[in-house]
């Protein structure tokens, strides 16, 4: 199964809870907050958030601010910030399937015989490609709208375009965290 960890979704649930507290008009990309409240906040376990955080800090997403108002603030412009960016900090590469990438310095040995690897290597360049052009600031829009292209899922599977029915417009492809 494909999915986020845990620590690469509270890295964007914290990412986007600064991102809310945005004053770009002030040139300030967001408040400070300190990991307590986001972790009761959003019911994260400290601990491990105080990690992520520090985590994004030296990568450069956000500032740390030390004093009695001091916590984190975000570095960036949150429309600058991609999803894909914070997964790959946190977690490291985003690896489907071993056919088309490295992992552990193991190489499928069926490379030659299959016949799915080609598919593959197109889902996985589709999840990069949407995971690069979702930021911060546009999970934070509560009108984000994501759409898929349902000719090309088409394609893929080999299925008539006509075959496919979109899905209803209201409909997000990607969680709101």
């Amino acid at each position: 199964m494909l999915k986020l960890t845990k620590k690469a979704d509270y890295g964007l649930i914290a990412l986007k809870h600064l991102a809310m507290r945005s004053h770009p008009e002030h040139g300030e990309w967001s408040e400070s907050a300190n990991a307590r409240e986001i972790a009761d906040t959003y019911g994260v376990p400290l601990p491990l958030l105080s990690k992520i955080l520090q985590r994004l800090a030296r990568a450069g997403f956000l500032r740390s601010e030390h004093g009695t108002n001091g916590g984190y603030r975000l570095a960036r412009d949150p429309r600058t910030i991609t999803a894909l960016e914070v997964i790959r900090t946190i977690d490291g590469p985003i690896i489907l399937t071993a056919c088309f990438t490295e992992h552990d310095g193991h190489e499928c040995h069926h490379t030659e015989k299959c016949i799915v690897r080609e598919p593959l290597r197109k889902v996985h360049e589709g999840i990069l490609k949407l995971l690069n052009s979702i930021s911060i600031a546009d999970m934070s829009d509560p009108e984000m709208n994501i759409s898929v292209d349902t000719r090309a899922s088409a394609r893929l599977y080999g299925l008539s375009p006509a075959a496919v029915v979109p899905p209803p417009k209201h409909e997000s492809m990607v969680r709101d965290i």
